[in-house]
């Protein structure tokens, strides 16, 4: 069977390469175009065109994969399935229409919750108990498609963005492949969505990582973890930024304090006041040092 498979990031090159395994030819891989990264801002290849490299199958960036040139090029590949995984932009129906098992999308939530583009991440900002994998057709909207295939997981109290993301990834991987011989022999049904359950799982940006004090310690806590390893969470200290990389929340004794403030100074932690309740911090980041605990940090530091 040939197959098209469209993705960019790392959780797109864990799914292309366990799909490597499976006795399908990959014609093309379709990706978003190299993009500046880094200090030095030099052109970068994403995960899915360094793998495909790597395994020699042609690799496909177009800007907009809406222009006519972007369509015939697919066309040309004769997929018989097209496979999707956070690559970046929406199908036009030319491309829906073409192959013969349809376009399959691999999507990091449990559908129809958390539609868009951070999935994982939202799952742990909200706060939820569990997240998973869906395999589900494409359509012209966005994460819209009917569902094919559901696998959940529990999400522990620890969870992080990153943590999450790499379980994910590889469920994602596994779910599709058993999804696939299915699809082909039409044994399973495939059951539209319905409303959405959450918010739109908008993208990330770094001003999300400002800690805003005002706000819960509860909801501050899940931040922390939800936005780790990027963009992380920040806030100042004497003039200086800090990056938070570990807290927990604590109750606070003297409800007189002022919000922001530092309180509860001891060898191993400091907690911030918050909205509600106070934010101990057990692990952060200075300004052009390395990550450390906070028992590390205040050995060398004392507050103002």
């Amino acid at each position: 069977m040939r197959i098209v498979y469209m993705g960019t990031p790392d959780i797109a090159a864990i799914i292309l390469k366990r799909l490597l395994e499976e006795p399908y030819e990959i014609v093309l891989t379709v990706t978003q175009p190299d993009r500046p990264k880094g200090r030095g801002k030099e052109l970068a290849k994403s995960p899915v065109k360094v793998l495909s490299e790597e395994h020699g199958i042609p690799v496909f960036q177009p800007e907009r994969l809406r222009n006519p040139e972007a369509v015939a090029v697919i066309r040309e590949a004769k997929p018989d399935m097209i496979v999707v995984a956070a690559f970046g932009q929406i199908l036009p129906k030319e491309i829906l229409d073409m192959p013969k098992y349809g376009c399959i999308n691999v999507h990091a939530s449990l559908l129809p919750a958390y539609r868009g583009a951070a999935p994982i991440q939202w799952a742990v900002l909200d706060g939820q108990k569990e997240s998973g994998v869906t395999i589900m057709y494409m359509n012209e909207g966005l994460d819209t498609g009917d569902i094919l295939l559901q696998k959940r997981v529990s999400l522990s109290p620890e969870e992080t963005g990153g943590s999450l993301y790499d379980t994910l990834s590889v469920m994602g991987a596994e779910l599709l492949t058993e999804a696939i011989p299915k699809i082909v022999d039409g044994t399973l049904t495939a059951v539209p969505q319905g409303e959405m359950t959450t918010a739109y799982a908008k993208q990330l940006t770094k001003e999300m990582g400002r800690l805003d004090f005002t706000r819960p310690a509860e909801e501050l806590e899940r931040y922390i973890r939800g936005l780790n390893p990027w963009p992380g969470t920040y806030t100042q200290l004497d003039g200086k930024t800090f990056k938070i990389w570990r807290a927990e929340v604590v109750t606070l004794t003297d409800s007189s304090l002022e919000i922001g403030t530092v309180t509860d100074i001891t060898k191993k932690s400091f907690t911030f006041v918050t909205g509600k309740g106070g934010l101990r911090v057990l692990e952060l980041q200075p300004e052009g040092k390395r990550r450390m605990t906070t028992e590390e940090f205040l050995r060398g530091y004392h507050f103002h």
